[in-house]
């Protein structure tokens, strides 16, 4: 049969506006077709960046696209933060990495940032910091009995890393009438050995008391997670201590608040599987003694509100956050 030529240019024109849609709904759906960039905002050897590469491994897979790791340190993830502010690639650049940065940091100093300009797609950890002390102290290892011989002892000393946990003890100090000593200190590198020689009575450790966990050499007074810490079940937690603060840091994925759905509900879906792979399981739990626990985008978004209006509410009770 012969079809006029007009009829032959209608058809080649439908037909081309077809595959146009068709190629359109491949080209949406089929996310990543592209390398992924993971950045922690830690220098390399620390715990989030070793969770992270394990991580990385098991989300190439799950994703089927390379996922490169870069570190880009500085200012407590700030300067992360703020990079990922600015970035355009929907969804092929995600952050991973604690939530203080996000729901505290803000509040407490100049950033370039907002805890609304993101969206967070997923968390797969919980972090393990806490108060902790040395042996042979003469409190031993019970909050209890620290803060008894800190009312009757003034100017019992305790090491400080951060504004969040200058805040926490400050506010601890004035609900029990404690006069602490305050010894300013960068990280756990700095906290160790102050501790261990028995240079001060106690400190906050965001993590290092967990290589200490086997020895005993650190043991935990306070828990600052939700819960109990999972290698140091005897320490309460604030709550439990009579202290109305659940500032635990949740460890979780970033990504532009711009990025679309289906793209965020991807990298979602290959984070939950990451959570029962079992690299990621054992690097977590037996290696950081972090607890695994996926917490979905709702979920993670209300919880994080939740603290930082907690946290608002403290520094207003406080006066403001030491510098």
């Amino acid at each position: 049969m012969t079809y006029p030529k007009k009829a032959l240019l209608t058809s080649s024109v439908a037909l081309a506006s077809l595959l146009a849609v068709g190629a359109t709904a491949v080209n949406a759906d089929d996310f990543p077709s592209q390398p992924l960039t993971m950045v922690i905002g830690f220098g390399a050897g620390g715990s989030t960046d070793i969770q992270g590469r394990v991580l990385a491994n098991v989300l190439e897979e799950e994703l089927g696209q390379p996922v490169n790791v870069v570190n880009q340190p500085g200012a407590g993830m700030g300067v992360a933060l703020t990079r990922l502010t600015n970035n355009t690639d929907d969804g092929y650049t995600f952050l991973y990495g604690p939530s203080s940065p996000l729901t505290f940091a803000p509040l407490a100093m100049e950033t370039d940032y907002e805890l609304d300009d993101f969206r967070y797609v997923g968390a797969v950890s919980l972090a393990q910091a806490g108060f902790v002390t040395g042996e042979n102290r003469p409190f031993g290892d019970s909050w209890e009995e620290l803060v008894e011989y800190a009312r009757e002892n003034p100017g019992v000393s305790y090491a400080t890393q951060t504004a969040q946990d200058r805040l926490i003890i400050d506010y601890i100090a004035e609900q029990e009438g404690l006069d602490l000593r305050i010894v300013p200190t960068e990280g756990g590198a700095g906290m160790a050995p102050l501790i261990l020689s028995g240079d001060v009575d106690f400190a906050y450790s965001g993590g290092t008391h967990s290589g200490y966990a086997d020895s005993g050499e650190m043991p935990v007074l306070l828990s600052l997670a939700a819960d109990r810490l999972v290698a140091f079940p005897d320490a309460p937690t604030l709550v439990e201590a009579g202290y109305d603060i659940t500032p635990g840091d949740i460890l979780m994925a970033v990504l532009p608040h711009d990025v679309s759905d289906e793209r965020a509900e991807r990298l979602a879906e290959a984070l939950e599987a990451a959570t029962q792979d079992e690299r990621f399981i054992e690097v977590t739990e037996e290696r950081l003694l972090l607890p695994v626990q996926y917490m979905n985008e709702e979920e993670l978004t209300d919880t994080l509100y939740e603290q930082r209006d907690a946290f608002a509410a403290l520094i207003e009770e406080m006066g403001g956050v030491e510098e």
